[in-house]
């Protein structure tokens, strides 16, 4: 009897600990983080894996050799979102789609959890630009919140507004 109110307890712990661990992990992002530029900045090239950091006001990109750096206070807006990518890609990706009675399409099944970061930025001379970043899951929230501290504007704030909320209440209660 003791045996099994062990086993149930562990198991218990081991459930907790994988709920905490990775929503903690989440959080914990200091220093450049392993970024993929999709497209938008101005020298760097489309699909282009880099370090992107938040340095002095600048949301600062490296790739190899090329960098670019955009100011904090340039930018009008920054939008995170969660996103998905298939976990197998590429050659293996395409060569299983050949696969008999529809098998490799399994393998699109697969997929890792990515964010996706949005800036909406003006240049030197005022024109308006945008670039698209991917990055590991939870990581693109704290460089959001670094950008917003360091003077970027955002119009999404994640939150609900107490107006927003507000007005919608009451329409739900005269459809009742």
């Amino acid at each position: 009897m003791t045996s099994r109110i062990k086993t149930i307890f562990i198991g218990v712990a081991l459930l907790f600990a994988g709920l905490v661990i990775p929503a903690g992990k989440a959080q914990q992002v200091s220093g450049p983080v392993k970024a993929v530029q999709l497209t938008g900045l101005v020298g760097v090239k489309d699909n282009a894996k880099g370090t992107l950091s938040v340095e002095n006001g600048q949301l600062h990109f490296v790739h190899g050799k090329a960098s670019s750096d955009v100011s904090a206070s340039s930018i009008q807006d920054v939008v995170t979102a969660a996103d998905s990518q298939r976990a197998v890609g590429g050659t293996i990706g395409l060569m299983s789609m050949a696969a008999p009675y529809g098998g490799g399409r399994v393998l699109s099944l697969f997929r890792t959890k990515i964010d996706t970061l949005t800036v909406q930025y003006r240049d030197a001379d005022g024109g308006l630009h945008g670039a698209i970043f991917s990055m590991p899951s939870g990581t693109a929230e704290v460089i959001k919140k670094a950008l917003v501290a360091q003077g970027a504007h955002t119009t999404a704030s994640g939150e609900p507004t107490s107006a927003a909320s507000s007005s919608s209440s009451p329409s739900k209660e005269q459809k009742q």
